[in-house]
């Protein structure tokens, strides 16, 4: 794997945290995850050879929990909430506003490279939705309008770049 010395050292660290390796698996992908965008198909073999466990246990966490990326996305992560609440208060909507802004399908990495949208179950801010994540950054209220402002504000930070 092609991590960084920095991203390296901070997982022989992490490892140093635990009485059993086997339970710094979910730190070591969140690491990698952080140190590469996603967790490429030989995560599994290097973390299990890592913490000298079975490839399996770490591919078990890798599918399970839904914030791992098993393939690369846009530079920015748009998450549209999909549970009742939003989705009574327009969620759907909202997330079609975002895909037609960016040109874009779910789960795809839009044509300019720059977002991929995806649904997510809950963002636990069910009195306030729809709601949406960027990056780290959660939004509430988020209409078609409101919607278009942030796809407006991320297209002028990536003018920018």
């Amino acid at each position: 794997m092609n991590l960084k010395p920095e991203t390296l050292q901070r997982i022989d660290e992490v490892i140093t945290h635990y009485p059993q390796k086997r339970s710094a698996t979910l730190p070591l992908l969140h690491l990698i995850q952080e140190d590469i965008g996603y967790l490429p198909p030989e995560t599994t073999e290097w973390v299990a050879a890592k913490l000298e466990i079975q490839p399996i246990n770490v591919y078990e966490v890798i599918t399970f929990y839904p914030m791992f990326r098993q393939k690369p996305i846009g530079r920015r992560h748009i998450r549209v909430c999909r549970t009742l609440s939003c989705a009574l208060n327009g969620g759907y909507k909202t997330c079609d506003a975002i895909k037609q802004e960016f040109n874009t399908g779910m789960n795809e990495i839009s044509p300019d490279g720059e977002v991929t949208v995806e649904f997510v179950e809950c963002l636990a801010s069910c009195g306030s939705g729809p709601v949406i994540m960027v990056d780290d950054e959660l939004h509430e209220h988020v209409d078609c309008a409101k919607a278009r402002q942030i796809a407006a504000q991320i297209k002028a930070e990536a003018a920018q770049r």
